[in-house]
């Protein structure tokens, strides 16, 4: 946790919202914190979408673009870093909206947080998830459930993470999920349950609290 004293942030729930939408509330967020305004936690569903940051190919997409079209699945290609992957609803997208000039200016050490923040949340539900050595990401039994890209503007970040709660695994099969040859999974395939994500968003908003330092204004 940093050792910067404790700083204002606010949650913004977004609900369901097309990925191009939301995209748009970061980049106003991201001119608000960059005026040093109050940070933002912005938490969201999206339709199904593939979303391609900057290292990702085309080879990576299994399914034609009609196909997708067919399939109502939409495609961005984004700025963040990492491959492409994949938002659907049942899982939960956090777009952490922080001022890492007033925490740390590593981009290593947040990208590890975020993890931390996912392991953390999982332990909650008691679910034992781990990283995966050199890859980005939060995996449970060699199976991944979380995965992470993220951006940055002057040091204000965006993008941020995806756990897949209730999402249905099956439209995973449309694509190399992070350019990796593995398994998807989720914490409603876990528990053999679906999870209130209300109850999600409520462990998170006390996980991003205490890993940040940051005052939460919900």
């Amino acid at each position: 946790m940093s050792t910067i004293k404790q700083q204002l942030c606010q949650v913004k729930d977004l609900g369901m919202i097309d990925y191009a939408d939301a995209y748009q509330v970061q980049m106003e967020c991201v001119k608000q914190v960059t005026k040093d305004e109050t940070q933002k936690l912005i938490f969201c569903e999206h339709p199904a979408v593939l979303t391609l940051g900057r290292l990702a190919v085309d080879q990576h997409i299994f399914a034609t673009a009609d196909e997708l079209n067919k399939l109502g699945v939409a495609v961005h290609r984004i700025d963040r870093g990492g491959e492409v992957t994949l938002h659907a609803p049942g899982q939960l997208v956090i777009y952490p909206i922080l001022n890492l000039n007033t925490w740390k200016k590593d981009l290593h050490a947040y990208l590890h947080s975020l993890e931390e923040v996912a392991i953390d949340l999982l332990k909650e539900f008691d679910i034992v998830a781990e990283r995966n050595s050199g890859k980005t990401g939060v995996w449970v039994q060699h199976k991944k459930i979380v995965s992470i890209g993220v951006g940055v503007k002057k040091w204000i970040s965006y993008h941020g993470l995806a756990i897949n709660v209730n999402t249905d695994l099956k439209l995973f099969s449309l694509i190399r999920p992070c350019g990796l040859d593995v398994s998807m999974t989720s914490m409603k395939e876990i528990l053999g349950r679906d999870i209130n994500l209300k109850d999600i968003k409520k462990h998170l908003i006390k996980i991003f609290s205490k890993q940040f330092d940051l005052h939460i204004d919900e």
